[in-house]
């Protein structure tokens, strides 16, 4: 084993630094992953545990713990990927002989379906901004653009105006890894942005800032900010208990599937890698379907 860099952070931080040079992993990936072993290893500490000789037990115990905690299914499943990569990583560099989350198991992340808002839900929410203010037409904009492309939110923060051919009614987006794709704009989200560069970006603008939309300062958006903003419109709307950070995304791909789209069309335009993480939706659109049934059905 290795006696240099055999320390805990040192361990960590050649692991992040893998992920990033070697397995091209996003940004916001990382910082989850660097988050969810941070808290590992706190737990290690805590019990007066040596990170090399980690036992699955302990392991088990700190997932028991975060699980008990009240994490979700999708965070206990990356957290538990985290630890997988982190000690495999670990393995291969020596750090540690053997890899004790060689048999962790991962929960079910399909049974952890997503929140999705009605269309009516959705035209009241896209309806809240006040557009006879320029803030209001900037923000109509935005969520249309959220919904209509079925972004995620650092997506829409990066955007650009040359990433938009409003003409031709599609966006280029680029999603996890740096990966590129082309999404669909609909009228509704390209007429709402034509007036926003033509009414409110140029007043906006500080510079030569090149993101397509701006704070009132000039900047790009941060993802808190964002989500701050819908949060706001949320709860104008009373659905502010409904909105998560996913929520305009998951809803964009459950009325697709509902009106007929074909699954793989989804997965394209959503940017998933596997067609199983989009298959979640087929999920939702079969629990829905089910209520209907034993509301209306009479031999439910």
């Amino acid at each position: 084993m290795r006696t240099l860099s055999s320390t805990p952070e040192d361990a960590l931080r050649l692991f992040l630094e893998y992920l990033t040079v070697e397995k091209g992993l996003a940004g916001n990936t990382i910082l989850s992953y660097s988050r969810d072993l941070r808290k590992f290893l706190d737990f290690l500490g805590k019990n007066r545990l040596i990170w090399t000789s980690a036992r699955e037990e302990a392991i088990v115990r700190f997932v028991h713990q975060e699980s008990q905690g009240g994490l979700s299914a999708r965070s206990l499943a990356r957290l538990i990927s985290a630890l997988r990569s982190f000690f495999k990583f670990s393995v291969l560099s020596g750090f540690v002989k053997e890899n004790p989350t060689a048999r962790l198991s991962s929960p079910s992340t399909w049974l952890a379906l997503p929140k999705v808002l009605t269309v009516q839900e959705v035209e009241a929410l896209l309806g809240a901004p006040d557009e006879k203010k320029p803030l209001g037409l900037r923000d109509r904009a935005m969520l249309e653009v959220l919904y209509g492309a079925g972004l995620r939110v650092s997506e829409l923060a990066s955007l650009k105006p040359a990433d938009l051919n409003l003409d031709e009614g599609f966006l280029i987006c680029r999603g996890k890894g740096g990966k590129e794709r082309v999404v669909p704009l609909g009228r509704a989200g390209c007429r709402s942005v034509r007036r926003y560069l033509s009414e409110v970006r140029p007043v906006l603008e500080a510079g030569s800032n090149p993101f397509l939309f701006l704070t009132r300062r000039g900047k790009g958006f941060t993802r808190q900010g964002l989500w701050k903003l819908l949060r706001e419109y949320a709860r104008k709307t009373g659905l502010e208990a409904q909105i998560s950070p996913h929520t305009l995304r998951h809803s964009f791909a459950t009325h697709l599937l509902e009106r007929g789209a074909d699954l793989r069309s989804v997965q394209l335009m959503l940017g998933h890698s596997q067609i199983t993480t989009t298959q979640i939706y087929t999920h939702v659109g079969r629990e829905r379907l089910r209520r209907v049934y034993d509301q209306f059905h009479p031999r439910a």
